[in-house]
């Protein structure tokens, strides 16, 4: 992995090193790779740099010094995880064994990244890695989450009040007043919609139920919804979309999956524990994720088909315009997944502190009428099995995520879980 973030590095040496010249003579090899990698020495005075911040282990003796330091950071930073940055020689290693046995003790998470030498390739994708996860977690502590209406009423296992949402996981709830929003659907004019609706006809391979009238006000509900996210400075958002369904007659299935595609993360039925999960996914693997109902499984093959009534056209081949399947409304999208290597997530817990993964393949796209619309059939290969599902489920909305990827979820979750 390259590291494209920049980030500081805290050199921290015994009180027997008496000088910066001193510190640069034990890690001076260390210091171009670092560089070159996007580290920042960081003097001990500005521990409040909104970078993600390493603590170099230079010598043994050092224990207390780090504490310090972490605890004067996190006074900026709070809940941040203490990665620590070890090198062979000058007990650099049995000084961090300690640092870090100490902290966790204390419940503050954190990691060991050991060089075995300047040129050691796998120790700096250590440090990319983590670099990048310290990031992610600050994204996260950061983002705002538009919430457009309450959730739906059937979410039962997953509507976290915003106070759990941002101490389990960082974003900030936003709450958007779902009748103004119908009213901003009502208001866009035809005229600045007349390129979506040209481009979503053009790249359809077909267009089934769907009015012209119909496309027009799907097209109308996204620039609707844009435009909370660029008022509000939205990173994410979800909303109450059957209500729309009900009422205006129209649906926000193309308005999710455009803004997703364009990089604004959008889940459906006001999900904020699927919200944070596709938007967690998104900023760790740089991949469009897609939420999905689990709408049948065989335990026996170990496969499941999802399915829902939209997707961001970005990871499907093709796609045809659909009425949206419940209701018969308005517009949906049945995308064609290609076949290959997926990731399959759900947080759960009554505190979002519950996790489940799998590893699998897409085998095959549906297109069954009596399903949503866009239907992928998953094999799981590695981690969860479907069995899970039936016996102990976190709730309904499960993300794909294009890509074998469990490893790394679950390692930024094992390392973060704390702060989560």
């Amino acid at each position: 992995m390259t590291n494209n973030t920049p980030f500081a590095f805290l050199p921290v040496a015994s009180n027997l090193v008496p000088d910066e010249a001193g510190i640069r003579r034990i890690i001076q090899d260390y210091l171009q790779p670092l560089a070159a990698h996007g580290g920042q020495w960081q003097p001990a005075d500005h521990l409040d740099t909104p970078q993600p911040l390493l603590y170099f282990v230079v010598t043994g003796g050092t224990e207390n010094a780090i504490l310090h330091h972490s605890a004067v950071r996190h006074q900026a930073m709070a809940g941040e995880p203490v990665f620590l940055l070890a090198h062979p020689t000058h007990n650099s290693l049995p000084a961090s064994l300690e640092v870090l046995a100490r902290l966790q003790q204390d419940g503050v998470p954190g990691r060991i990244l050991y060089l075995r030498g300047a040129d050691d390739e796998a120790g700096w994708w250590e440090v990319a890695t983590a670099v990048h996860d310290l990031a992610t977690w600050r994204y996260l502590q950061q983002a705002r989450i538009g919430l457009v209406g309450d959730p739906s009423d059937w979410l039962v296992a997953s509507m976290p009040g915003a106070d759990t949402v941002r101490q389990a996981w960082g974003p900030h709830i936003i709450p958007v007043n779902l009748v103004d929003v119908e009213a901003a659907i009502q208001a866009v004019p035809v005229t600045a919609v007349t390129a979506q609706i040209a481009e979503l006809q053009q790249s359809a391979t077909d267009i089934r139920e769907p009015t012209p009238a119909q496309i027009t006000d799907a097209a109308r509900t996204y620039v609707a919804l844009k435009d909370v996210v660029q008022q509000q400075q939205l990173d994410a958002l979800t909303v109450r979309c059957f209500d729309i369904v009900m009422r205006l007659k129209t649906t926000g299935c193309f308005g999710l999956a455009q803004l997703t595609d364009e990089g604004i993360i959008a889940g459906c039925e006001g999900d904020l524990v699927s919200t944070v999960a596709l938007l967690w996914a998104y900023k760790l693997l740089g991949e469009i994720p897609w939420m999905a109902n689990p709408a049948q499984l065989d335990e026996a093959r170990n496969t499941l088909w999802l399915a829902h009534c939209t997707v961001p056209r970005r990871i499907v081949q093709e796609y045809r315009l659909r009425s949206h399947f419940e209701s018969g409304e308005g517009l949906g999208i049945e995308g064609s997944f290609a076949a290959g290597p997926v990731t399959l997530l759900r947080l759960g817990g009554r505190h979002m502190e519950r996790i489940w993964l799998a590893e699998g393949e897409i085998l095959q796209s549906g297109h069954a009428e009596n399903l949503c619309r866009t239907q992928a059939e998953v094999r799981l290969t590695h981690g969860g099995h479907v069995g899970d599902l039936l016996r102990t489920p976190l709730g309904n909305h499960t993300i794909l995520i294009p890509g074998h990827h469990l490893n790394r979820l679950r390692r930024w979750w094992e390392t973060m879980r704390q702060t989560v």
